[in-house]
Parts: C-alpha cells; sequence; structure tokens
C-alpha cells in the first residue's frame, strides 16, 4: 500500500490532538517507527497535549525546520509523521510532508484548525486542503453554548470577540482570566459576537 497524506481537521474541542496521540499508539503497536511533531501546543512545551489529560513528547517544528532533513537525519527509516497543530506549520512545510509521502513513502497524518478567529484558512490548512490524499473533518460533537453545533473558534481578550490582530495567539479554552482565550461558537453567535445567552 502506498503512502498518503491525510488531514484531520476541526474547530477546538473536536478530539484532534487525541486522536493524533491514539494513531501513534496505534501504528508504534505494530512495530512501525515514527515521530510526533508539533507546533505551539498549548502547554507551551516540545510535547501533544490534550484537554482529557493524554500527553506525548514531540518534536517542536519551529518554521525553519526542514522535515525532509528531519526524517533523513533519523538513525532508524521512518515509517509515518503525526503532525500536531499542522495549521501553524509553514506552506513551505506542508510541501515537505508532501515530497516527504510521494518521495519517501511516510505516511503524514496532519491535524489542526482549518480557520483562524477571523474564520480564514490558516495558509497551511489551506494548502493541506489542496494537496492531501484525504481530509476529514472530525466528528467529535461540539456545541456552542446556545446547543447548536460549534464551527467557529473565535478569539476572545477581556471578554470580548475580537476580529483583529496576529493571526496566531496561542490561548486555550479556559475563560478564568482577561488573558487572550478562544471560544468555539456556532456560525450566528460567532458573526453576532455573544458569547453566551
Amino acid at each position: 500500500m502506498s503512502a498518503s497524506l491525510t488531514f484531520f481537521w476541526g474547530p477546538m474541542d473536536c478530539g484532534k490532538s487525541t486522536l493524533a496521540l491514539q494513531m501513534d499508539h496505534n501504528h508504534a503497536r505494530q512495530g512501525r517507527r515514527g515521530l510526533v511533531l508539533t507546533r505551539l501546543d498549548r502547554s507551551g512545551q516540545p510535547q501533544v497535549t490534550t484537554r482529557i489529560g493524554l500527553a506525548a513528547k514531540a518534536v517542536e517544528v519551529w518554521p525553519d525546520l526542514d522535515l525532509v532533513e528531519l526524517v533523513r537525519r533519523q538513525p532508524a527509516p521512518i515509517d509515518y509523521l503525526i503532525c500536531d497543530e499542522a495549521c501553524f506549520y509553514t506552506v513551505a512545510q506542508i510541501e515537505q510532508l508532501a515530497d516527504l509521502v510521494d518521495e519517501s513513502g511516510v505516511d503524514v497524518y496532519a491535524f489542526g484548525l482549518a480557520s483562524d478567529f477571523r474564520s480564514e484558512l490558516f495558509p497551511a490548512s489551506k494548502r493541506l486542503f489542496e494537496l492531501a490524499d484525504r481530509t476529514h473533518r472530525l466528528q467529535v460533537e461540539v456545541l456552542c453554548w446556545c446547543g447548536r453545533p460549534g464551527r467557529l473558534n473565535a478569539r476572545v481578550v477581556g471578554g470580548t470577540v475580537v476580529r483583529e490582530g496576529e493571526q496566531i495567539v496561542v490561548g486555550d479554552t479556559a475563560a478564568d482570566s482577561d488573558d487572550v482565550h478562544y471560544q468555539v461558537l456556532c456560525r450566528r453567535h460567532y458573526r453576532g459576537g455573544q458569547l453566551h445567552g
């Protein structure tokens, strides 16, 4: 079976990082050699963490990291990559992932958000949609505060939905401070900036 590039996407809280760690576990159990990669994990550390308490060490994907060279430098051949927070990778790194699939037979499983807090595609996610052999919207149900399906990631600062600023600002979903955090909303409440009833 030939290698493939697969992109798993969805809003925050839909289980992307949990699935990433489960896939790594399943592949490793079958004797496959892989690497877990991430960019800007919510923990601030080079690891993949989940909101349900799972965590694993990972390689931090800095913007200047050449992923093809990373794989080539490994002491044994790599069978697969788990790429969490792939929406934060550079477009050049997404191209490198495609090269690893096509030229080295490495399976790549990328996980990330499709769109940012402005509801615009991340450049890396856009490229993944264009290049991936398969894309899967994750089906774990995420709800807006109103009970409708949560589809969009709102950036909240000081209790208000903001529409301007840097595309990438790391935050979590905990609203216990005035710092930046994110809240998944339905389209109606995202567009209206309404955080609660």
